[in-house]
């Protein structure tokens, strides 16, 4: 398979955990398998592949903004930096449903926050600890 058809492949397996996410936050699979631990644990299976099999060949490293360059020019890791962000993001996203069903916070007021850490990441997370913060009075994780 190509990185193009695996790029596809990561970026469409994803959707239907944000749409349970958004549509159907209380069915009882949502959360437990789904969006939670299925789509991720796939996600991460094809993570380990492309690290496993480009990471040992590979340029560049962590310690600067030109070595992580230099390491993201191999495309299967840039993939591999790909599936890293869509599989943490529907962990987080899961993971702001579930905190919010535990507060009594109202769906609809998570949905903006799942939209934006569907396409932006800490955006939506920060979002929902604002809310959560203002609406809840719950600013630690270790209120939960």
């Amino acid at each position: 398979m190509t990185l193009e058809a695996l790029f596809s492949l990561a970026s469409g397996a994803v959707l239907p955990g944000w749409l349970l996410l958004v549509f159907a936050p209380r069915w009882k699979w949502t959360t437990r398998l789904v969006a939670g631990v299925l789509l991720p644990t796939l996600l991460g299976l094809l993570y380990l592949y492309l690290i496993a099999t480009r990471w040992a060949g590979s340029e560049g490293g962590f310690s600067s903004l030109q070595e992580v360059k230099r390491l993201f020019g191999d495309p299967a890791l840039l993939l591999a930096g790909w599936v890293h962000y869509v599989a943490f993001d529907l962990f987080v996203g899961t993971w702001e449903v579930r905190d919010a069903q535990k507060l009594g916070l109202h769906h609809l007021i998570v949905v903006p926050c799942l939209v934006l850490t569907f396409l932006f990441g800490p955006i939506g997370l920060l979002l929902y600890f604002v809310l959560r913060g203002l609406l809840r009075k719950q600013w630690l994780l270790e209120d939960v």
